[in-house]
């Protein structure tokens, strides 16, 4: 199986073997070499989309792996990556001449093409012959159905092994990392879906990790892709300024080394790369334009240990005003992805900030490789306990794995549990319980015991009562208020009302149910569907074409599900909106023929300023625009070539602006019965503006107590319908909130 050299192989195998870590033994190098015989053999008709050899891109990934000095055998399994999967080599072919250790390694990142187990989509192809038929809509979906459970089951796969060895989502990232730095070659739909992937999985994995550098490489590569515009305003306007920036870093890193040796403290300086992507979180984050992010300016400071570190920080707040809310001492209480440093902000001679960080070279190391440090500096050491903290913190998170089915379901619980930043709890005993950024009181009684959860029925935080919906804090006190006996309500897994954000509170919430009778759930999953689509305006639809088109053999299995909530209705909306089908009803039920187009100005740095269009040049979509602050009516926009424009003086009255986006949304006629109040009016109309809903025209009549609100209401999809619905009905004193046909 093992390839000969040729002479064209030389260079290469010896360019990686030069970027392995000076650890690697002579047969660690022989090993990395063998692989990439193998893997050049096996790839060798192959290309990339880009026209390149594809075992180009086995290189770069085992290169990747190679700077993180991870040991020799996940160099190799990084050459061997995708072997199994696009070409004739198998795992067993790789156990022989490989080992276990590096065939496991290679299966754990290798995408699944057929689904594990024997899927209801798979019954339904094979007894299609039945008489039924369905159309191409119905067929197409099927497939995207396909094709998104694959690569849900391909992750759930990864990280599920992740569990086992943490080594294999090294793999995974760093294969990821390669694919989005050639991603320009890709169609631009394909390139938009995996950078909004990378995003939302892989970005936050590698955070999760420690991995500071895959990281932010990572993200500012997805956001160049989601989000072009955005990335070239920011990274143009720090190409601008980089002479004039990086001659001021060079003026703060001499002062402060200097004040530091006269202290007697050794230090390493440097300027800080500020990346896109995090600028562009810090504008919307502040809601400030790019000349008022403070940390565009950054240096870090690395120091002996730890004393020197307070003793740096002090010298430094003493030397130039500290800005106030700036400090973070990360030392002291690390991130939970056990991040060190302290951080904080101070105005320079030249009266503008500057951001500083100050970390030992151990804590950068950490900072920057995360959980692959522990190879690094595993020489000489009997035990990492740093490493297995970690590994054992990321375990733990993970404690619901095996409790859900659903590979989807378990990606979404992967993002929820798993990437969410973290928040602290106190119970009333004192003791911390550590949660999901965004965690409801729910969640906190489901970590603190199941039967807990149970028997929620109310909660205080910090003493007050609190709905159940509300999102927890860092710090918070929470007691849980439980009755004596029952269950959860069914409406906790309802996603549109947000009274459970964990993966580990749902798992726990549907093994409840899935114990409760077979039929009690058969009828309460047939009553929640039918309301669910009554409330729609959809009551017309087959449950049979349904469930079919759901994967489902007969009706009666859908049902089930939705009682034990193993299927939820979102899901089933989700489901009807990406379809042709679910589209054709919403607009059939629109009063108007047209769909509704909307058009907004985009201020840069700035939201809810009000907008007016100068009458003096008329800007129309698609020409070239700028805004001007005018004193009491917010801004005008003008064409760029303005000639009121060009004669302005005052230049920092003016603001950049752009054309929002085509928004295409449906107008629907809604019904809300309610038992009437003051406020009530005024509690739907604040509901519907934060989720971005235009009321199109309202009618109301009140009699003997009771409201009848007639509203009619701009939506983009069924999905945002479901949930606004969703949402009116939890108001207080309302009954009903549903569709209904026009005239």
């Amino acid at each position: 199986m093992i390839a000969m050299k040729t002479a064209l192989d030389i260079p290469v195998i010896e360019d990686l073997l030069k970027a392995l870590p000076d650890t690697y033994s002579v047969a660690d190098r022989e090993l990395v070499a063998r692989a990439y015989r193998v893997a050049e053999e096996a790839h060798a008709e192959q290309k990339r989309v880009s026209g390149e050899p594809y075992v180009t891109h086995c290189i770069a990934v085992a290169r990747i792996l190679s700077d993180l000095s991870v040991p020799p055998e996940v160099v190799a399994a990084g050459l061997l990556h995708d072997t199994v999967e696009d070409t004739h080599i198998t795992l067993d072919d790789l156990r022989v001449d490989f080992g276990e250790t590096i065939a496991t390694l290679v299966d754990g990142v290798t995408k699944l093409t057929k689904l594990p187990r024997v899927s209801r989509d798979d019954q339904h192809a094979e007894e299609k012959n039945d008489g039924s038929t369905s159309d191409g809509t119905a067929d197409a979906a099927r497939q995207r159905k396909r094709k998104q459970d694959l690569a849900s089951e391909t992750l759930r796969k990864t990280f599920l092994a992740m569990g086992e060895d943490v080594r294999v989502v090294l793999i995974k990232l760093a294969d990821r990392l390669h694919n989005m730095k050639t991603l320009g070659h890709m169609p631009e739909a394909k390139r938009r879906r995996i950078a909004q992937q990378t995003l939302d999985i892989f970005a936050p994995l590698a955070n999760r990790l420690g991995i500071w550098q895959m990281k932010w490489e990572l993200e500012d590569l997805s956001f160049r892709y989601t989000n072009p515009e955005k990335y070239r305003e920011i990274a143009d306007q720090l190409a601008e300024r980089r002479p004039d920036r990086e001659a001021s870093i060079t003026s703060i890193i001499e002062a402060i080394r200097g004040m530091l040796e006269k202290h007697g403290i050794k230090v390493e300086a440097s300027g800080r790369p500020k990346h896109i992507y995090s600028i562009y979180k810090k504008m919307i984050r502040k809601d400030k334009p790019f000349e008022l992010v403070r940390d565009i300016r950054a240096v870090r400071l690395i120091v002996p240990d730890i004393p020197a570190c307070y003793a740096t920080m002090g010298l430094i707040h003493t030397s130039w005003r500290p800005l106030s809310g700036e400090f973070d001492d990360y030392i002291a209480a690390p991130k939970d992805n056990f991040y060190q440093s302290l951080h904080t902000a101070v105005i320079f001679d030249d009266g503008r900030p500057v951001e500083v960080q100050i970390r030992t070279s151990e804590m950068n190391q950490n900072a920057e490789l995360g959980i692959a440090a522990h190879w690094r500096y595993k020489e000489g050491k009997a035990r990492d306990m740093a490493f297995e903290q970690h590994v054992a913190w990321l375990r733990a998170m993970m404690d619901w794995k095996h409790d859900v089915e659903d590979a989807q379901e378990f990606v979404d619980g992967m993002k929820s549990d798993v990437f969410m930043d973290r928040v602290y709890i106190f119970t009333p005993k004192g003791d911390i319980i550590d949660l999901p950024a965004g965690s409801t009181p729910i969640d906190f009684a489901y970590h603190v015991h199941t039967d807990i959860g149970h028997r929620c029925r109310g909660a205080k935080v910090n003493g007050k009562l609190v709905p159940l919906d509300q999102a927890l804090k860092t710090s918070d006190q929470v007691e849980v208020l439980t009755a004596k006996r029952g269950g959860p309500s069914r409406d906790w897994l309802n996603v549109n009302l947000g009274l459970v954000r964990t993966q580990r509170a749902r798992s726990k919430i549907r093994a409840w149910f899935k114990k409760e009778d077979y039929e009690k759930n058969l009828s309460s999953g047939r009553d929640l569907l039918e309301r669910e689509l009554h409330r729609l305006g959809m009551g017309e639809i087959n449950f049979e074409t349904l469930g079919r088109n759901m994967g489902y053999k007969q009706p009666d299995e859908m049902y089930e599900d939705i009682g034990c909530g193993d299927l939820s209705l979102s899901r089933i909306v989700n489901f009807l909106s990406e379809s042709q089908d679910g589209n054709d009803l919403l607009e059939a039920a629109a009063p108007t023929s047209e769909a509704v187009s909307t058009e907004s100005i985009n201020v840069v740095g700035l939201k809810g300023l009000l907008t007016t269009m100068a009458k003096c040049c008329n800007p129309t979509p698609g020409d070239q625009i700028i805004g001007f602050i005018t004193r009491g009516r917010g801004a005008s926009i003008h064409r760029q070539d303005c000639p009121n424009i060009l004669r302005i003086i005052d230049r920092e009255r003016l603001v950049r602006v752009s054309w929002g986006e085509h928004v295409r949304t449906y107008s629907v006629p809604i019904k809300i019965s309610a038992y009437d109040r003051t406020g009530l009016m005024g509690d739907i109309s604040n509901l519907l503006n934060t989720e971005g809903v235009n009321i199109a025209d309202v009618g109301v009549k009140v009699a003997d107590g009771m409201a009848d609100l007639r509203l009619i209401v701009e939506v983009k999809d069924i999905k945002q319908l479901s949930r606004i619905l969703t949402r009116i009905e939890n108001i207080s004193n309302v009954l009903e909130a549903q569709r209904v046909k026009p005239g």
